[in-house]
């Protein structure tokens, strides 16, 4: 396989760690603080808990989603393997769903700058800000993946410093305090369950990763270990604040507003400097962010332009110079301009249901390429191939009890609308969809 282009014209210069570190700005450590004190508020206090439920949820999926991106190692993740494995409408269905949550993961993320600059800055309209962050963002979407790969570093690096640092405050805090019990938030309590459906939204990451699959070296390799290297980090950094945060902060239902906790959290802990300084990485993080939810929504539109499910003159394009998805960029960056518009409330609602179809149809995605089509039937493909698999579409299944019936009905709505496009695509079902042809290689079962 040439290892400097993709077959598609995207240039292939990612590693594991490129990956990872790809998935991880992707996650930003510092999210937790994004739903901390709402999720904290839905758990009675027992936040870790929900992080724990949710990472063990989370990588069950991810173990799918890596045998997946080693069958078929392009950029259109969950669109692509459902596609292949069940067909073109099926596929389209799962591409159109998930583009629910991707198209408007930038936007929260927008949104989160434009709060949290505006708590610093109260005198700067908190649009301004997000505009601001929009702009920036496109422009580095546009350079391409070696640029933002660049940035990546020093996002998650700042992450990790700020993590470090908190931990190292909290320690001390509960150094001088009565001795508190230092597990009890890790056991089970009312709103655990709910509170880790939530939470599903924090592990967005490890799936985007595998719409890098044309622009890593060995995507057959790299993309699964980048994927699950993904999950563990993200979570356990998850886990690690939310349980500093439980133990020095108890008082779940006192902040003064949940959307910004952190900012209550690291003020008691390190008084207005180190609050200034979190909701610098803070920012930093979300930028972060906002660049690599972009990049990897603007990945899947190219791959369906490209095969034709959407418009392809335009949907395909390449920047020439810079080999980046030119055309897909800039519609992702007009729906963010609804960041202007919306609360953060009525943002998060629209995303998980998106996310938890792409996860299940993963799911059994495995089982059908693996087991069904490809005929592996040993003791062992079965434990892997069959039973973890069902295991994480069990699992994903009883998140969907959790989501709120809000979140169902904007689903609901913008399916109904993808199978209308369907049927006009497909002249109502007399025609297939467009199907993706592998050009760089067959896709593997062994």
């Amino acid at each position: 396989m040439n290892q400097s282009a993709a077959p598609s014209g995207l240039k292939r210069v990612l590693g594991v760690p490129g990956l990872t570190l790809f998935g991880l700005t992707y996650l930003a450590p510092v999210a937790v603080f994004t739903t901390y004190g709402t999720v904290a508020q839905t758990t009675k206090g027992h936040l870790p808990s929900a992080y724990v439920v949710a990472l063990v949820v989370m990588l069950f999926t991810a173990i799918s989603y890596g045998r997946m991106a080693r069958a078929y190692p392009t950029a259109g993740s969950a669109y692509t393997y459902t596609q292949q494995t069940f067909g073109g409408h099926v596929g389209f269905m799962t591409g159109w769903t998930l583009m629910l949550d991707y198209l408007f993961l930038p936007m929260i993320n927008f949104l989160l700058i434009g709060i949290y600059l505006n708590s610093q800055f109260p005198a700067v309209p908190q649009w301004a800000f997000t505009l601001a962050a929009l702009l920036v963002v496109f422009g580095l979407n546009v350079l391409g993946i070696t640029v933002m790969s660049r940035v990546n570093v020093v996002v998650v690096g700042a992450s990790v410093v700020l993590i470090l640092v908190f931990v190292a405050l909290a320690l001390k805090h509960l150094s001088g305090q009565p001795s508190p019990a230092p597990f009890e938030v890790f056991t089970p309590g009312e709103g655990v369950f709910a509170g880790a459906a939530i939470l599903a939204l924090s592990f967005l990451g490890f799936d985007a990763v595998s719409t890098l699959s044309e622009e890593a070296r060995e995507p057959r390799r790299d993309i699964p270990r980048a994927i699950v290297l993904t999950t563990l980090i993200g979570g356990l950094l998850f886990v690690l604040v939310a349980w500093m945060g439980g133990l020095t902060h108890p008082g779940y239902g006192d902040f003064a507003n949940p959307d910004t906790a952190g900012v209550d959290i690291m003020a008691a802990l390190g008084g207005a400097a180190f609050e200034t300084i979190f909701v610098g990485i803070y920012v930093i993080g979300a930028f972060g962010s906002a660049m690599t939810t972009q990049a990897s929504v603007s990945r899947i539109l190219y791959s369906m332009g490209r095969d034709g499910v959407l418009p392809k003159r335009v949907f395909s394009l390449l920047h020439p110079r810079f080999k980046s998805p030119i055309f897909a960029v800039s519609v992702v960056s007009v729906v963010s301009l609804v960041a202007l518009f919306i609360s953060l409330d009525h943002a998060v609602v629209m995303v998980n249901f998106g996310a938890l179809i792409a996860f299940s149809m993963v799911n059994l995605a495995v089982i059908k390429h693996y087991i069904v089509d490809g005929g592996r039937r040993s003791a062992g493909d079965l434990f892997h191939y069959g039973l973890l698999p069902l295991v994480g579409f069990a699992l994903t299944v009883w998140l969907w009890t959790s989501l709120s019936g809000v979140t169902f009905q904007v689903g609901l709505v913008w399916m109904a609308v993808g199978l209308v496009y369907l049927v006009g695509l497909t002249r109502f079902f007399r025609r297939r969809p467009p199907v993706m042809a592998f050009s760089d290689a067959d896709p593997v079962t062994t």
